[in-house]
């Protein structure tokens, strides 16, 4: 199994309700305030993924870098170790419990923030929201989503109350896994990359064995299945890019070469139309990893970690 060079501190945070569960990598033995010489650096991570997902890249920053920041990964409530109870989830609450953790650990500091995948659209949304509070912010293959248009809100609606009453008949449950290796074969099926010590460890951050009742000894993925129901609000672009249009930080947009957006939207939205989207951004420079798939962070921590030191040194 993989074996982590920088051990964080493991913590919980109430957030709005939910106590969200938070990795923090620290040059200061843990204290809060920080008194570090540089701002923190806030990793979000994306849809169906935990705050671990960092730690190879946390592990391939320089000793200088780490030296003079805390790092902090959250869970997202309903993920990893951060539970919630929710029957769905609305993309605003994101917003919200991003802002409560800012205050909690950077009150008044203006953070350098980093969000991968559905987290990097949330934090090109919160960079817009709240520009005074971001110094610098990496989107890591945050791309948004199709443009969607109001005749498509009655069955988008109608979709959102199918997809709850699935919930709560059970049929949209996880999948359960005999054990360990059992997800993290299913790691590296979804990402042929993965090398197997690093999936067994993720395994063991990204799901637990159930305690008890008839599936006790199975393993669970750590994420709600609420997840999974359809978000009842259309995506709006021309709200988006009035918000992105507002980010006053400077912006490092960070591609893999091996571009999924074919197999996630098919022809409905493509790598072009978000090229079109992104210039909308005024102070925007863009980087791609190679070889590369979307868990990035996973493929190529190493060059990864560099991109992020030459960009927030810079």
């Amino acid at each position: 199994m993989y074996q982590v060079q920088n051990q964080p501190l493991s913590e919980f945070v109430p957030v709005r309700g939910v106590p969200y569960h938070v990795l923090r990598w620290s040059p200061s033995a843990g204290a809060l305030p920080h008194t570090d010489p540089q701002p923190p650096l806030v990793l979000m991570h994306g849809w169906m993924d935990v705050g671990a997902s960092f730690q190879f890249m946390v592990d391939a920053l320089s000793l200088a870098f780490r030296q003079g920041r805390t790092l902090i990964a959250p869970s997202w409530r309903g993920f990893g170790l951060s539970e919630s109870a929710q029957e769905h989830f609305w993309f605003p609450d994101y917003l919200a419990d991003l802002e409560v953790l800012l205050d909690h650990y950077a009150p008044n500091i203006a953070v350098d923030l980093l969000g991968h995948s559905m987290g990097g659209n949330v934090v090109m949304m919160y960079a817009g929201i709240r520009p005074e509070r971001i110094r610098k912010l990496i989107n890591l293959e945050g791309f948004g989503m199709p443009a969607n248009t109001p005749e498509q809100a009655p069955q988008r609606y109608a979709q959102w109350l199918h997809e709850l009453q699935r919930l709560r008949q059970g049929e949209m449950a996880l999948k359960t896994y005999d054990n360990a290796q059992g997800v993290a074969r299913r790691l590296m099926k979804t990402n042929p990359r993965l090398p197997e010590d690093k999936a067994l460890w993720l395994a063991h951050q990204w799901a637990r064995p159930i305690a008890t009742g008839p599936q006790a000894g199975q393993w669970e993925i750590l994420g709600s299945a609420a997840h999974k129901v359809v978000s009842a609000h259309l995506y709006r672009v021309e709200e988006v890019l009035e918000i992105w249009k507002r980010i006053t930080a400077p912006v490092l947009m960070v591609q893999a070469s091996l571009n999924e957006m074919p197999v996630w939207w098919k022809n409905s939205y493509t790598l072009d139309e978000f090229t079109q989207r992104i210039q909308v951004v005024p102070q925007v420079q863009h980087a791609k990893m190679e070889p590369a798939g979307h868990m990035l962070h996973h493929d190529q921590p190493q060059q990864l970690a560099a991109l992020i030191e030459d960009f927030l040194l810079a």
